[in-house]
């Protein structure tokens, strides 16, 4: 049940040089055009259609975290917020279960952030993110100097598929095998090594506990599979984040050299460019709605894939607004208005407090405090809160 009140209006929001040397490609991609030129709201439209927030997607939970390629999952609520925003039907507890059932697993994927996917893509995206992962352990070589990182591997293997065990247990044991390494590089080390998963309760809704790990094929019951291929996950992300440049891709895998990957796929694809001249790469059936669709309100949460997975994250995020979702290492919720970042929210004690960033009309104040009331009675059934606008970031 939710307690509406009188909304008040937001707060108003506070070249380089071109080289003359050219590469041959650099120059060819000038003269010739990479197809028909796709605007911020075009891009936008596409962007949300895939990601089920034009419209909430009948989906199951998995299915839906299928067609994500997974969800952000740092923190244990995000995910459930995520599909709050996307799908019809939505119940904490249908994401709760995927996990306790193990048909769903937190790990550390894309970018070198927990992720929480399906149980068959944490044991193909894993194995093929792992360059980016041998790469960060790069950053750490000072503190394991004299650590022979395959046996390293090996022994922390041993150590969490005899039990789960907590980064603070994984640091003790390798301390006492490597005394002169650093204590933090040591996990680190074999995070990148293996792939570890958070065992449940941890991630589960209304359950609280602290993060330990086993391996994806121990806590799975099952070998590691073959990584995913380059060709396939272009052709995955773009269904869920496209239309998209290869630098897109990158950013958003952690990845690095997928150009290949993308000419080879050349033939299959189509072709645009954004404002900017950038190429960008599509699936020809895929969704490109009118850029006057519709796009309703969406409480996000807050390191939601939308906003991280591009380059250019114009496409929802306005320039004016760049940066505007945090401060220094708190984040802040987005909202989305017309499709793009309009605003944060919270929820603070007994109220749902919305802070939007430039004024909205009266009929856009109502149809946002109609949608947080529906994420209210989604998310927290049991309890009654108040809607405002108000100020979140201090």
């Amino acid at each position: 049940m939710t307690k509406r009140t009188t909304p008040q209006r937001g707060t108003d929001p506070t070249s380089a040089t071109r080289s003359t040397k050219q590469t041959s490609a650099t120059r060819s991609t000038k003269q010739t055009p990479a197809g028909p030129v796709l605007g911020t709201r075009a891009l936008n439209r596409a962007t949300l259609d895939r990601q089920l927030l034009l419209r909430r997607s009948p989906m199951s939970a998995l299915a839906a975290v299928e067609h994500l390629v997974g969800l952000q999952a740092q923190e244990v609520k995000p995910p459930y917020y995520a599909l709050a925003a996307r799908l019809d039907g939505f119940t904490p507890e249908a994401l709760s279960t995927l996990l306790a059932d193990r048909a769903a697993v937190r790990i550390v994927t894309m970018r070198s952030t927990i992720h929480l996917h399906t149980a068959d893509d944490s044991l193909t995206l894993r194995p093929l993110v792992q360059p980016a992962r041998d790469r960060e352990i790069n950053y750490f070589r000072k503190g394991l100097v004299g650590v022979d990182l395959d046996r390293l591997a090996a022994l922390a293997r041993d150590l969490v598929e005899s039990e789960p065990r907590t980064m603070k247990q994984l640091r003790e044991v390798l301390s006492a095998e490597w005394p002169e390494a650093d204590p933090q590089s040591l996990a680190v080390a074999a995070r990148c090594k293996l792939p570890l998963v958070q065992v449940t309760p941890r991630g589960m809704w209304g359950r609280s506990a602290q993060v330990a790990l086993t391996t994806a094929e121990h806590w799975l019951g099952r070998p590691a599979e073959p990584a995913a291929s380059p060709e396939a996950t272009v052709l995955r992300y773009l269904a869920a984040f496209g239309p998209a440049s290869v630098k897109d891709m990158q950013t958003w895998s952690g990845l690095t050299r997928m150009r290949d990957a993308f000419e080879r796929l050349r033939p299959e694809l189509v072709t645009f460019q954004d404002e900017n001249g950038v190429e960008l790469f599509d699936l020809p059936d895929a969704p490109r709605p009118d850029p006057d669709t519709p796009a309703p309100p969406r409480f996000l949460p807050e390191f939601d894939n939308l906003l991280l997975s591009h380059a250019d994250r114009t496409r929802v995020i306005p320039p004016v607004h760049h940066g505007r979702t945090w401060q220094v290492n708190t984040v802040y919720c987005p909202l989305l208005v017309d499709g793009f970042l309009a605003g944060v929210w919270r929820i603070l004690d007994d109220a749902l407090v919305i802070e939007p960033f430039t004024e909205l009309t009266e009929a856009q104040c109502g149809e946002v405090t109609e949608e947080g009331e529906r994420m209210l009675k989604v998310m927290h059934p049991q309890t009654s809160y108040d809607i405002r606008f108000g100020t979140v970031i201090p």
